[in-house]
């Protein structure tokens, strides 16, 4: 998780974690909540545990929530569909969710946080198309590939 956003960083707002949290989710369920610590606590050791990361202590969990809520057995059809529209509503949620622990930690109005989400959306919404494109794409595959391996090495 941690590689892929340090490799997709040229791009603004698009990367991997989305597949990554849902396909983990959908595969280990509470147990994904570990890679998911794993990869917070990097991003914090390599960026620094600064203001801006707080917020991470949730954001990523919202989207293992999202994902827990969903029923387990769908229809083959309907699971990338529904994976995908799970990962885009995070992705245009994102600035959303963030703002509540930026407006506390830099005493922000409340219309200074709305401010702030609103200036956010072009991001947000690149953030939450390119969730919908790669996960609509990629998480049937790695959810496959995962039960694959955790049959075969027993986990």
């Amino acid at each position: 998780m941690f590689a892929s956003k340090l490799i997709m960083e040229v791009f603004p707002n698009i990367h991997l974690l989305a597949l990554f949290i849902v396909t983990l989710t959908v595969i280990f369920r509470q147990k994904a909540l570990y890679p998911i610590a794993v990869f917070v606590f990097i991003t914090g050791l390599y960026a620094g545990f600064a203001f801006w990361w707080i917020p991470y202590l949730y954001v990523w969990a919202v989207l293992w929530g999202m994902v827990m809520l969903l029923p387990r057995k769908m229809p083959p059809w309907l699971a990338p569909i529904v994976y995908a529209v799970v990962a885009m509503l995070h992705g245009f949620l994102y600035g959303t969710l963030y703002a509540p622990a930026q407006a506390l930690i830099y005493d922000m109005s409340f219309e200074g946080m709305v401010t702030w989400i609103i200036a956010g959306l072009p991001f947000d919404f690149l953030h939450g198309v390119s969730n919908l494109v790669v996960c609509g794409l990629l998480t049937l595959p790695f959810v496959r590939l995962l039960e694959r391996l955790k049959k075969q090495y027993r986990m």
